[in-house]
Order: C-alpha cells, then structure tokens, then sequence
C-alpha cells in the first residue's frame, strides 16, 4: 500500500476520532460497503498506517495531576552511551513521552506525577539517575489548551486529489 485514496483518509479520519466504531458504522461514515471497509482496514494496519487502538484516559482524575517537561541533558552523545539511556527511559511508566531534540538538551520528556512532592522525589530518585544524565530542567503545564493524538490528515486529501487528476489526464 504505498498511497492512500480518499477512501483511505475517510477512514483514518473517522478511527481517529472514535476508534470504537463497529467496522458497519464506519463504512456508513466512509460511503463503503462493510467487506470493502474492513479490507481497507486491515490493509492500513498491516502497512503500517494504523499502529494500534486505546483508550485516552483523563490524568487528572486517576490523580496524576502534574504534567512536567523536562529537558535532560546528557553528559556525552555516544552511541552506545544514548541507547543505555534511552532504553532506560522506555521502562519509565510515568514518562509518557520522550523525544530526542535538537538545541539545547539531548532529550524532552512529557513526565506525569501525582503532585509536585512527588515530582520532586521522582526527579531526584530516577530522572537524576539515569545513566549519563548531566543536568535537568523542568517546565510545569499550568493548564491545558489542546490535547490529543490526532494527526491532521489535510496534506493526504490534496496529494490524493492531484494525483487522480494526473491519472486521468
């Protein structure tokens, strides 16, 4: 599957809106009939294009209140030296983000806590002592103005519209 039509894009719009549609509302949404649509489906997760499904739970009311950014730095680049730590950063439940940055930093983490005393001890018992960790600075959300997973899929409805217009010319 190397390119998407509209057919393609209706879908990945619609999953990622409510991923708990039943495989007959979503080919309703999408014009298609149920057996076309699944196919569909299953072709867009076997490619790739669809990673997965899960619930989005709200941090606040299982008590994680704080989300913190955190830049960490590390105190050399190697090879070897950044895959430790990025290993070790994986196996940290309440990092539920990181990703390697350019500037300032090695790395950017999303953290969530229950409280800043939490934070506080969790920064100073894990973050601080990960392997090759030189210094960190932390940001606090002060409150949330946007939140979410979804992709903007606009870009995919202009290329696919152009390029059946050059098949059928």
């Amino acid at each position: 599957m190397e390119t998407l039509d509209k057919f393609d894009i209706a879908i990945l719009q619609e999953l990622q809106s409510d991923g708990r549609l039943t495989n007959a509302e979503l080919a309703q949404r999408v014009g298609l009939s149920a057996a076309p649509c699944w196919r569909r489906v299953r072709a867009l997760e076997e490619a790739g294009f669809i990673r997965g499904y899960r619930a989005e739970i709200d941090r606040e009311k299982i008590g994680l209140g704080v989300l913190a950014f955190v830049r960490l730095d590390a105190d050399r680049n190697s090879g070897d030296v950044t895959r430790n730590l990025e290993n070790a950063i994986r196996q940290i439940p309440e990092v539920v983000s990181c990703h390697y940055i350019s500037g300032s930093g090695t790395f950017e983490l999303q953290v969530v806590s229950r409280d800043l005393n939490h934070f506080s001890q969790f920064a100073r018992e894990v973050l601080l002592n990960l392997p090759n960790v030189k210094d960190l600075h932390t940001s606090f959300s002060l409150g949330e103005v946007k939140s979410g997973s979804a992709l903007p899929l606009s870009h995919l409805l202009a290329k696919s519209t152009s390029t059946a217009k050059r098949a059928g010319t």
